[in-house]
């Protein structure tokens, strides 16, 4: 459960620091721009990793032999991938709206996600139980999405870029625990 939860941690990360973008560019943050915040984040993270779950469930058979390096080649992709967009982060909360309709929410949401699959797709070779884990994406990515919103409107982008580096850190690191762990080093 405790990895399950480092994993939703990180993952939330992106949509995390999208929101602390969101949350510099608004005037005034009304609690429904919260809400509507969590659950789209929420929602795409939840649905993600379950996609990606069913998706490589289905060509299991095929790569149980290399499932832990499939796993940590994944999770450190996704690991090494935020730590660099944490980085280029800057340009593109310059482009960020105040606006919470479906047009502005939907491609963030997705983009947010895309990693999510990735993750749902290394679900499929951990055992893990794919239910719980993704309502606990789901609530974790929406709870941190909001709190986003409002440090962003409160702080500013000064824990923007830590906390995506630090979730890709964990990524990485978990990737590289399972990797041991089949390879019998742990």
């Amino acid at each position: 459960m405790l990895q399950t939860f480092l994993i939703a941690v990180s993952v939330s990360m992106d949509a995390f620091a999208v929101s602390i973008g969101k949350g510099l560019t608004v005037r005034k943050l009304r609690h429904l721009d919260a809400l509507k915040t969590a659950l789209w984040f929420g929602g795409f993270q939840a649905l993600f990793p379950l996609l990606g779950y069913f998706f490589a469930s289905t060509f299991a058979s095929y790569v149980t032999a290399v499932d832990h390096w499939i796993i940590f080649a994944l999770l450190a992709f996704i690991g090494g991938n935020m730590i660099r967009e944490a980085f280029e982060e800057d340009e593109e909360n310059a482009k960020e709206t105040a606006e919470f309709d479906w047009k502005h929410m939907l491609p963030l949401a997705v983009a947010c996600s895309i990693d999510a699959f990735a993750v749902g797709v290394s679900f499929a070779f951990m055992q893990v139980h794919v239910w719980s884990s993704v309502i606990t994406i789901g609530i974790t990515t929406g709870a941190f999405s909001a709190a986003g919103l409002y440090i962003g409107r409160m702080f500013g982008s000064r824990w923007q870029k830590p906390a995506q580096i630090a979730g890709g850190v964990v990524l990485i690191i978990i990737g590289l625990k399972v990797l041991l762990e089949h390879l019998g080093v742990l």
